[in-house]
């Protein structure tokens, strides 16, 4: 029998997890709704807000739907005023009094609470009614609230 360079079954079998995870990874990105700040979340952060992690981010969750012919992505984080008004400008963002919110798109979590969100001033973009941005800051405690969609 070749040796494959482990010493341990253990090993052995970890190696090939993280493996699976990379094949699952390059065609279904993991989104962990039900644990914050994994580095899947951290991932996932970084892709869609392009934020780098610094310090003052933390508590990340987030969360997908890509089942049928539209996709929603979720994702709840704290972080300073500073690092909001970053995501507000580099998405283009504006304050929108007009829009409708989305909440019967928006999947039930404990890190997502709509009722309290819905206090919030929003802050939206959209590409031709069919690709939507909203984001939501909690200044008193310092949580972001993103929601991405199509239509």
């Amino acid at each position: 029998m070749k040796k494959i360079g482990y010493t341990t079954k253990e090993k052995a079998t970890e190696k090939i997890e993280l493996g699976k995870d990379k094949v699952q990874e390059s065609f279904f990105p993991i989104f962990n709704s039900d644990k914050a700040d994994t580095e899947n979340n951290k991932k996932r952060l970084r892709e869609f807000l392009g934020l780098e992690i610094t310090p003052d981010i933390k508590n990340i969750y987030c969360f997908d739907d890509i089942i049928g012919i539209d996709s929603d992505y979720m994702f709840s984080f704290n972080c300073d005023a500073e690092t909001s008004e970053k995501i507000i400008q580099k998405h283009h963002l504006e304050k929108d009094e007009h829009s409708e919110s989305a909440f019967g798109l928006q999947h039930n979590f404990s890190w997502w609470n709509k009722e309290e969100i819905a206090k919030l001033d929003l802050y939206s973009w959209n590409k031709n009614h069919q690709y939507f941005k909203y984001y939501w800051y909690d200044e008193k405690n310092k949580k972001s609230y993103y929601f991405e969609f199509t239509m």
